[in-house]
Formats: structure tokens, C-alpha cells, sequence
């Protein structure tokens, strides 16, 4: 007589490990917009800690990337993970860690420096003496604590970049996603917005992708994706992508692996 299985308790799914997942995992991500495709099979990871540059010109496919991850769009194939969460299956828990920084300026023009953030906090669900605190710590960071009561629409470019990336960091999020976010700056503005960003990852950890056509925005130490025409043509260590091009810079590789002839504005 054959004896009955034995009961088991059943097992509860195992949480993702926040520590072990990548910051943020693409797995074969495709998007069409009717006929048109706009991402072919995208797969690339960003570790935490770390800076990766999204290299690819104008049309690209960079921006769709951003809105699937948001959930702006709704993700047709493919997998997308924020610290091993399904952004598809569990978006509370996948974007309470990620901080945006769009391109287009998103800011409100007529209230406050403290008011656009106040605002944002309490979108995160933060109370309001905690955003209180949490705004007056950021402003001061960003250099911007005298300017707190003022109106934005009185700031410059770079300033308003700045509190924009102060704003996606309200609800200590730990990745930062940043579509082309110095477009239209001038070379100093740029050049703070950068900085401020990778000291971000050095001090804070945070995992950042930030989307661009310019070759001089990306150092020697950071990891690269080149997207052109929604396909992912190469990913690695700078580099790497540089050596495996034959090339002698990044311009070069660009170019080589895209069958580009000229860059405008110097950039991709």
C-alpha cells in the first residue's frame, strides 16, 4: 500500500533581496507604437552605486525606455525590475525606489521652492513636519536654502534642474533615473548638474541611469549602453565598449557602431 505524501506548510514566495538585485534590470523589453517599434529586445542592468550613461541620439528609443520604467506606459514585453521588483507586478514596492528627473521641465513656476517640494512630498504620502525637515536638508545641499521662499520661475535652468533632482530625491529613493537632464544649459550649469549627480553615487550610493547625446557627459569609469534605432548595440564598462568597437574614444566607437558620419552639437 503506498503511503500518503506527506503535508507541507506552503512555502511563502520569497522576497527580493534589495542588497543582491541590480538597481534597475531590463530583460527584453519591446515597445511598438502601432507599426512602428521603438524597442527591440532591450536587456541591460544598472548596479547600485553606480553611474551608467544611456548613449543614443535623438529618437533612439531613451525616452520610451524612461516611460515604460515609470509606468507611463504600460510594458508590452519584456520584464522590468527595480531591486528585484516587478515594476508590472508590484509598482508600489518597484517605484517607492526610484527617483525621475524627466526632461521636460515639470516644475510649478508660481509657488515656492519649498512649496513644489511640500507638494511632492505629500504625493510620497511624507508627513508634513518630516518634509519640512527633508526639503530645508535638500535645499541646502543643492545650495539653493536662500532661495527657499522664492518663486521658481525666478530661478535659472540650472537651478530649476537642481530642485528638480532634490524633488526625486524627497522619498530617499535608491535609483535615479534622469532623461537628457541638461538640455539647454549652459557649459557651467551642465557641469554642476553632473557633478552633484555622481557625488550622489559615490556619498549617497545611489544607482543612477542617465540618458544622453553628449560624449563629453560620460567618464572613463562609467558603465555605457548604446541605444540606437530602439536596439541596444553595445553595454559595458566605457572601456570595454571602446576596446570591442576598435576605437580610440567614444566618439569613434559611436560612430563605428552606429554607422553615424557626423554628431550634432558634438554630441551623439
Amino acid at each position: 500500500m503506498t503511503s500518503p505524501a506527506p503535508i507541507t506548510e506552503p512555502r511563502e514566495t520569497p522576497r527580493p533581496d534589495p542588497v543582491a538585485a541590480p538597481a534597475l534590470s531590463i530583460e527584453g523589453v519591446s515597445h511598438s507604437y502601432g507599426p512602428r517599434r521603438a524597442l527591440m529586445d532591450v536587456s541591460f542592468n544598472v548596479q547600485p552605486a553606480s553611474f551608467t550613461a544611456l548613449l543614443g541620439l535623438n529618437g533612439a528609443g531613451k525616452s520610451t525606455l524612461f516611460s515604460l520604467i515609470t509606468r507611463l506606459f504600460g510594458i508590452q514585453s519584456g520584464r522590468v525590475g527595480i531591486f528585484g521588483h516587478d515594476v508590472s507586478k508590484s509598482p508600489g514596492e518597484a517605484l517607492r525606489l526610484l527617483g525621475v528627473v524627466f526632461q521636460p521641465r515639470t516644475l510649478d513656476l508660481d509657488l515656492s521652492l519649498t512649496q513644489n517640494l511640500l507638494y511632492h512630498a505629500a504625493l510620497h504620502g511624507i508627513g508634513r513636519r518630516d518634509a519640512a525637515a527633508r526639503s530645508a536638508e535638500l535645499l541646502g545641499r543643492i545650495g539653493l536654502a536662500d532661495r527657499a521662499g522664492s518663486k521658481v520661475r525666478d530661478l535659472s535652468g540650472g537651478q530649476m534642474r537642481r530642485l528638480e533632482i532634490a524633488r526625486a530625491l524627497l522619498h530617499r529613493p535608491r535609483l535615479l533615473l534622469l532623461d537628457e537632464p541638461t538640455v539647454g544649459l549652459d557649459v557651467k550649469a551642465r557641469a554642476d548638474i553632473i557633478s552633484h549627480v555622481r557625488q550622489l553615487v559615490t556619498e549617497q550610493g545611489i544607482g543612477v541611469l542617465w540618458a544622453t547625446h553628449l560624449f563629453d557627459e560620460i567618464m572613463a569609469g562609467d558603465d555605457l549602453v548604446v541605444l540606437h534605432q530602439g536596439k541596444v548595440l553595445a553595454q559595458g564598462p566605457m572601456s570595454q565598449v571602446i576596446s570591442e568597437a576598435g576605437a580610440q574614444d567614444v566618439n569613434t566607437a559611436f560612430m563605428r557602431l552606429t554607422g553615424a558620419q557626423t554628431m550634432p552639437g558634438g554630441g551623439a
